[in-house]
């Protein structure tokens, strides 16, 4: 740093989900070049995470992709057991079958007591009785292709698919494990832009605007990748979470998410990063 230059380093913690994390801010005012000051925060590299749970609990019988390969979308990475869905499935046709054959024969009943109502043969007693008939037919008819549709939705989710382009993270079963109804049995780390998550300083907030230009570095690559801020929180945080006094506004955090816009495809989620933000003049 140059005689011309002024550093102003700010240390402060941020209570978040149980943890203590320790926030580094650095302000870098230059003036040798008359611009304005610029912000330096440490954070942490993050990308969408998906997490894949099974519908129902049952056993895995296969899984075709290894940890760590790159999927693309609608890619089956596990394949539950569908034995006894698929039995539900063949009865529950069974079953429309038969009330298909049930509705044919009341329907005809039905067009016949209509023909001789018409003709002052049969009775109203007799034409509204198969009606009745008719009208419950077309009824059990409906329900038989309704529990049909849910089996095959439910035959359709043993076969579980990748909801985005990725890579594959973690399968927590085996082949052979029963897992649990609603249990996680793959992540996927999708291929949307990464993410640095810092927190800006309440002093520094005013002079931050959604969508401006950023840079970001990586822990271990030399590279200042091009990047945004994404988002501002507009609830900030602070330490201790009960003080509000004067003293302790100094330490009100806001968390800020910043979008790397050319990034490396391999950038693990979970490293330390740094971002540079430009800040407005005062």
């Amino acid at each position: 740093m140059t005689e011309n230059e002024k550093k102003q380093t700010y240390v402060t913690t941020v209570i978040r989900g149980g943890k203590i994390l320790l926030i580094l801010a650095v302000f870098l005012s230059t003036f040798a070049c008359g611009g304005g000051d610029e912000l330096e925060l440490a954070g942490l590299l993050e990308r969408r995470t998906l997490e894949v749970s099974a519908p129902i609990s049952e056993i895995i019988v296969e899984l075709p992709v290894e940890v760590g390969n790159h999927i693309e979308k609608d890619t089956i990475i596990v394949q539950l057991d569908t034995e006894v869905v698929a039995a539900e499935l063949r009865a529950h046709e069974a079953a429309l079958s038969a009330s298909q054959a049930l509705l044919k024969e009341a329907e005809g009943e039905f067009n016949r007591q209509d023909r001789l109502r018409r003709e002052r043969i049969a009775s109203t007693q007799a034409y509204d009785a198969a009606r009745r008939k008719k009208d419950e037919a077309l009824s059990l008819v409906a329900e038989k292709e309704a529990r049909i549709a849910q089996a095959k939705k439910r035959l359709a989710d043993l076969t579980i698919r990748a909801r985005a382009s990725g890579v594959l993270d973690q399968v927590p079963y085996e082949i052979g494990e029963r897992v649990p109804a609603g249990g996680v049995v793959a992540v996927l780390i999708a291929d949307d832009k990464p993410w640095v998550r810092v927190w800006l300083p309440a002093r520094a907030v005013t002079r931050v605007t959604v969508g401006q230009a950023a840079k970001a570095k990586i822990e271990g690559l030399d590279t200042w990748f091009d990047a945004k801020v994404e988002h501002v929180s507009r609830e900030p945080e602070y330490t201790p979470h009960y003080a509000l006094t004067e003293r302790e506004s100094a330490h009100l955090v806001y968390e800020t998410k910043i979008r790397l816009t050319n990034p490396r495809e391999d950038l693990p989620p979970g490293m330390p990063a740094w971002v540079r933000i430009p800040l407005k003049d005062k």
